[in-house]
């Protein structure tokens, strides 16, 4: 996964590229209501595409800062949200979840962030663990899938 890139999203045509990736993960395989997974927050987010060598779209993450961050965190100051991490089946297990994460935390330091806050499909909290995140709070349910809020001091 070497000669992966992975960017910010800032054409048409890369937008287009991270609805399709979570389109794929999200609404297809997990079977989330398409009027679920867009929201609000896509519009006003930096997004994270990852691109293969081809050009394919390999997986996308979106980082949610400034007063809408505020407003999902409960107002803890200088955090900021990381939210619709997705990676295509084909590109799993390379590694490019973590590159992922790691391009967001990056984003959110350059926005000021001294915390992130994700929340986290219960099924995938240990990907976050080993990448230094721990639960905070309990256990709730989003879109029919348990979820738990977890953190990282950047």
């Amino acid at each position: 996964m070497a000669d992966v890139v992975i960017r910010v999203a800032e054409s048409e045509d890369d937008l287009a590229a991270v609805r399709a990736v979570r389109y794929e993960v999200f609404v297809e395989e997990q079977e989330i209501p398409v009027e679920l997974e867009y929201d609000e927050y896509d519009a006003t987010s930096l997004h994270v595409l990852a691109l293969g060598a081809d050009g394919a779209p390999l997986g996308t993450a979106r980082l949610i800062s400034g007063a809408e961050a505020l407003g999902i965190t409960g107002g803890v100051a200088d955090r900021v949200l990381l939210g619709r991490l997705a990676v295509v089946r084909a590109a799993r297990g390379t590694g490019l979840g973590v590159r992922l994460v790691r391009a967001v935390e990056e984003l959110g330091r350059e926005h000021g962030a001294k915390e992130l806050e994700l929340h986290a499909q219960v099924r995938a909290m240990g990907f976050y663990e080993r990448l230094g995140y721990a639960g905070e709070g309990p256990e709730y349910d989003d879109a029919g899938i348990p979820h738990r809020t977890m953190t990282r001091v950047l």
